[in-house]
């Protein structure tokens, strides 16, 4: 659960519009051959963090939508000091939902579901700590949601 995740602490400048938490971009790349699933977390590259509309916005730029991606790569946003995999306690108890898109409509959906997600947009608190864009094949993707409680309603997680 996130209610141990402490709010942005970093200063952020006074011409910027603060976030309520600092966020970290990441990504994995599929090694090639034989991959073992438990050594996920040893290929996860950070690139950078953000607190603030406008840090995320000087980030986001730079980085390549979902939809022009055709390899098999995993894009993260997460609270800082939470690792998107399973076995961070962060996200013990979690669970995901999953939204299956054809490849047009990901960047799209993956860009309004950060906005909504560093704007504290959704109706669960502090229970969403991350999300993950998964690029699989040239027509179909995931996009996750991958620390909400079981309890969470899906009405209260209608974007």
């Amino acid at each position: 659960m996130c209610e141990t995740i402490e709010r942005s602490s970093s200063p952020c400048p006074s011409d910027e519009h603060p976030l309520e938490f600092t966020y970290v971009f990441s990504y994995f790349v599929r090694p090639q051959g034989k991959f073992d699933p438990e050594e996920y977390a040893a290929y996860v590259q950070p690139v950078a963090s953000f607190n603030s509309v406008e840090q995320f916005w000087n980030t986001y730029r730079h980085i390549k939508r979902p939809s022009d991606i055709t390899d098999k790569v995993d894009f993260h946003m997460f609270k800082e000091g939470i690792k998107p995999v399973w076995e961070d306690a962060a996200n013990r108890k979690g669970g995901k939902w999953i939204l299956r898109l054809r490849k047009g409509l990901s960047s799209r959906i993956w860009e309004n579901l950060l906005l909504a997600m560093i704007g504290e947009q959704f109706l669960v608190g502090e229970e969403i700590c991350g999300a993950v864009c998964s690029i699989r094949n040239q027509a179909v993707e995931a996009i996750q949601f991958p620390h909400l409680q079981e309890e969470c309603s899906y009405e209260a997680l209608r974007i």
